[in-house]
């Protein structure tokens, strides 16, 4: 059998939680679909200390936190793999690994992934050390050594803005220049504290029990081994959006993230987006926050106008 809901959310990260709050606490039937345990990268993050409220906090412990929150009106979870989604105008129909659901909104929360080396050691430290977010651990290390792997916009942004906390940055890029914008590597070329490892094939994440201590890498003119001291590896080489299943419904841009207008309007009625999964440049906790409130009440105003259309062809 089919459940049938007013609003299924995939992905149940800070912005996923957010609306169904909204939507739940507007007495609309809520499901929250996850692939994995709600609160999305929260989980994977050792402390938070840049969302309102909290001068530091685990992040799991605010995954717990938002996920009260959510389900206080009434708002049901599951696990649920979501294979693609079918418009039917009037209503939605999710396809999962484990059955179908119905609703008359959907909206999507899947968040994006950073892409990563693969070397051993990353893994390992992560979240000890090895991080995909300046803004979110930058402060952890101040006064101290690390290391962006990269050389993109993102690569090299994140390095100016760690050069703010950290005695020195080292830029390790696999190339002989960089690919960011101009703008963005004359900044970084005339900071005293950035500093540049051309042509480096990283090969492993180097420490010990406790911390990092270097990244491992080869030279690729010469093919001489080197090790970079360093207590904190950021790692920038591309950042996917998880949109796989939403490719048949005309949302995305061309490379995979959701459009949307200022209030998670995707092109498809009855269709909304929030969180990192759209097309935006800032991807943190606190705006995914906002995205999640706009969206349950625009979800909200939809099935509004959807029972009052049907009640004026009824008439």
């Amino acid at each position: 059998m089919v459940k049938k809901y007013d609003v299924i959310i995939i992905g149940a990260g800070p912005g996923g939680m957010t609306a169904a709050l909204y939507a739940s606490r507007a007495n609309l039937s809520v499901l929250m679909l996850d692939r994995g345990i709600y609160g999305g990268q929260m989980n994977n993050t050792a402390a938070i200390e840049n969302y309102p409220g909290f001068a530091s906090i685990l992040g799991p412990e605010l995954g717990e936190k938002m996920y009260a929150s959510a389900t206080q009106f009434g708002a049901e979870y599951t696990y649920g793999t979501v294979k693609s989604v079918v418009d039917h105008q009037d209503h939605k129909t999710i396809i999962t690994d484990d059955g179908e659901y119905e609703a008359k909104a959907v909206i999507i929360a899947t968040g994006a992934e950073h892409r990563h080396l693969g070397v051993p050691g990353e893994e390992q430290y992560s979240g000890r050390g090895v991080s995909y977010c300046a803004v979110c651990d930058g402060a952890f290390f101040k006064n101290k050594e690390v290391a962006v792997i990269g050389g993109g916009d993102s690569a090299v942004e994140e390095g100016i803005y760690l050069a703010q906390l950290a005695s020195k940055v080292t830029i390790v890029h696999r190339r002989d220049s960089l690919r960011a914008q101009k703008i963005l590597q004359r900044r970084a070329f005339a900071n005293e504290k950035i500093e540049f490892v051309w042509n480096a094939d990283v090969q492993e994440i180097v420490g010990d029990d406790q911390k990092i201590t270097a990244v491992h890498y080869r030279d690729k003119v010469t093919n001489e081994e080197h090790d970079l001291p360093a207590t904190g590896v950021f790692i920038y080489v591309g950042v996917e959006p998880m949109t796989a299943p939403f490719k048949d419904l005309g949302i995305l841009d061309e490379a995979g993230w959701i459009k949307t207008d200022e209030t998670t309007h995707t092109a498809v009625p009855g269709i909304f987006a929030v969180g990192d999964v759209r097309q935006k440049h800032l991807r943190q906790i606190a705006n995914a926050v906002g995205e999640g409130g706009l969206a349950g009440q625009a979800a909200f105003d939809y099935l509004q106008e959807l029972q009052d259309e049907t009640q004026s062809v009824e008439a």
